[in-house]
């Protein structure tokens, strides 16, 4: 019962990705793509975490999540201000 539950919020959470990865292809500005991005990191570690609970690994599968989510946000971050920088150059 509990690996049902499980697996149909992974599918949920798939879903919710490919959501997200039609914002990044259609998004009317780059920063509501770069949002859209940060998202499909954030659902890519509830992801991850899903599947610690459906192996029995959590001890490894959490070290992935934390990492990853470490490296969505500071990527996230990094190419906000980026763009935010570059696009006050040109006016």
């Amino acid at each position: 019962m509990t690996e049902t539950i499980l697996l149909g919020s992974a599918m949920y959470i798939a879903v919710l990705i490919a959501v997200n990865f039609y914002r990044v292809a259609v998004g009317p500005t780059i920063f509501d793509r770069l949002i859209a991005v940060g998202l499909v990191g954030n659902n890519a570690v509830l992801l991850i975490v899903l599947m610690g609970f459906l192996y029995g690994r959590m001890d490894m599968f959490l070290d992935l999540a934390i990492t990853y989510a470490i490296l969505n946000f500071v990527g996230v971050v990094a190419l906000g201000k980026y763009l935010e920088s570059a696009g006050s150059e040109g006016k």
